[in-house]
């Protein structure tokens, strides 16, 4: 890999740094390259991505990042896994280490905020941003069909009234 590379590397992964939401770093020391197919495919699904740098040029490109706090993770055979939602990222790389051993998470940043393994288990453990809006939308229109529902209540209360007493009638 020549200068010129490099630098487009660094500033490839600077964007990265800046841009997403979340990064998680992981080892991913003795996976096959059909596991980190599998976890290319699961994280793309869910809108993210994954990346295998040099950890020299990966440290050159965090410098004045918000995500700099993750320089200390990057030793060894290292992967970064990043999205521009907060949660996705942290969501496959979390049920992906529980499934592959050989997957294991370092650490990672949301932000300015520097995350643990411990960390990212409970990003991943927060609901998406999808999740979020579904159940905000579910608020709003709660109290319209609770409101539907209660106009309608007196008007079938009253119809059994009236069968009721209609049946009296009869008997």
């Amino acid at each position: 890999m020549d200068r010129a590379q490099k630098e487009q590397v660094v500033e490839e992964l600077g964007q990265i740094f800046e841009s997403s939401g979340v990064v998680v770093v992981a080892r991913y020391e003795g996976m096959t390259v059909a596991e980190m197919q599998t976890l290319r495919a699961q994280m793309r699904e869910a809108g993210g991505a994954v990346r295998v740098a040099k950890n020299r040029l990966a440290k050159i490109a965090l410098e004045g990042k918000p995500a700099a706090s993750i320089a200390d993770y990057l030793t060894g055979m290292t992967v970064l896994a990043y999205s521009d939602d907060p949660v996705a990222a942290a969501k496959v790389a979390d049920a992906f280490a529980r499934t592959n051993d050989k997957y294991v998470i370092l650490g990672g940043a949301m932000g300015d905020t520097a995350l643990d393994p411990a960390g990212v288990k409970a990003v991943a453990q927060m609901p998406s941003r999808e999740e979020l809006i579904a159940s905000i939308v579910a608020c709003i229109g709660a109290p319209a069909s609770n409101i539907a529902g209660a106009i309608g209540a007196p008007a079938s209360n009253i119809a059994g009234i009236l069968s009721t007493l209609e049946e009296r009638e009869a008997a």
